[in-house]
């Protein structure tokens, strides 16, 4: 529609919402993600964390869709406002009209701290009971691992803070008094390979490689330490070596699991052939890490947790996009 002085004139004959539609091609993946995953049912109770009274706003729906093509595609949110202005699959998939007025980029930073990490991780369970509902979690054979998550690449201004200070460096004991964000810290996987910020401690399915639990620490914590957070019950998990010591044991004992952790070359019961068997059982799900992001979009260990629950979110729906046939994906 075009509004002037005295009358709006209609550019088109078909309504914008039937033109939307025919605009977006018919296997568009977002086609598919609408049948998979009913936004309605899933979102619609978020509602209540908006007031009923004064000005409408955008629905909840409408500005989670956003959120979910935002960590989707790794837009920033200057770079999400412009996609939901031009791009007509986003704006059709996210529920705007063709002509409507879609947010700011300053919206989409309200929206998560509205939503907060707490509901971020009860949609991601929701989002996998429905995936487990059509098959995609086999819960059986599980692969717990922990990537790194960069805060920072170098601290050279808060080494100097500290140092002038009257501190002898900067370490993980003082760094929270000096870095932007507190709750980073120092992570070493080895000699080499040395990082300031957080571990994603990851629990994924065997059947698909299904993201089923996560969780997330700062990067000094030991991988052994998070598993309580992310075992699930009875079934078989395979781990590293570096998962290899009692406490570990301890966990999987009492969630009836099965060991499946590479045993180290110091371990008296290490049998070399059943651990080059784990390690090849396993060697497909490690490239889950490989593809999500390396760096922190945002400070604080809560609002990673956030980041890393919404690209857990796109991994699995991502994943049952390209599996499932369109005639299990729902109405």
């Amino acid at each position: 529609m075009v509004k002037t002085e005295n009358k709006t004139i209609r550019l088109f004959t078909s309504s914008e919402e039937e033109i939307i539609e025919k605009l977006v091609k018919e296997d568009h993946a977002f086609r598919k993600l609408k049948r998979i995953i009913d936004f309605e049912k899933l979102i619609s109770p978020y509602r209540k964390l908006y007031s009923d009274t004064g000005a409408e706003g955008i629905d909840v729906i409408k500005g989670f869709k956003s959120l979910l093509i935002q960590f989707w595609e790794d837009y920033s949110d200057r770079e999400m406002e412009k996609v939901l202005e031009e791009n007509v699959a986003v704006k059709w998939f996210c529920g705007f009209e063709l002509l409507e007025k879609t947010p700011d980029h300053s919206y989409f930073g309200k929206l998560r701290k509205r939503l907060g990490t707490e509901n971020i991780a009860d949609i991601f369970n929701n989002v996998n009971q429905d995936l487990r509902d059509k098959g995609l979690f086999g819960d059986v054979f599980k692969f717990i691992d922990a990537s790194s998550i960069v805060t920072k690449t170098a601290l050279w201004e808060e080494r100097d803070k500290a140092i002038a200070n009257g501190e002898e460096k900067l370490n993980n004991k003082n760094v929270e008094n000096y870095a932007a964000d507190s709750d980073a810290r120092w992570g070493a996987k080895s000699k080499h390979n040395i990082w300031f910020g957080y571990k994603r401690h990851h629990n994924v399915d065997m059947r698909f490689g299904l993201i089923d639990k996560l969780a997330v620490t700062p990067a000094n914590v030991p991988d052994p330490k998070a598993l309580e957070n992310i075992i699930t019950k009875n079934t078989m998990i395979f781990m590293d070596k570096i998962y290899d010591q009692k406490k570990a044991y301890q966990t999987l004992k009492a969630n009836n699991c099965h060991s499946g952790i590479i045993k180290k070359v110091n371990n008296k019961t290490k049998n070399k052939d059943l651990d080059k068997w784990k390690s090849k059982i396993r060697m497909p799900f490690e490239g889950n890490f490989s593809k999500l992001r390396k760096r922190a979009k945002f400070r604080s260990q809560v609002k990673v947790l956030f980041q890393c629950f919404s690209e857990a979110i796109c991994h699995n729906l991502k994943k049952a996009v390209n599996i499932l046939p369109m005639e299990k994906c729902g109405a």
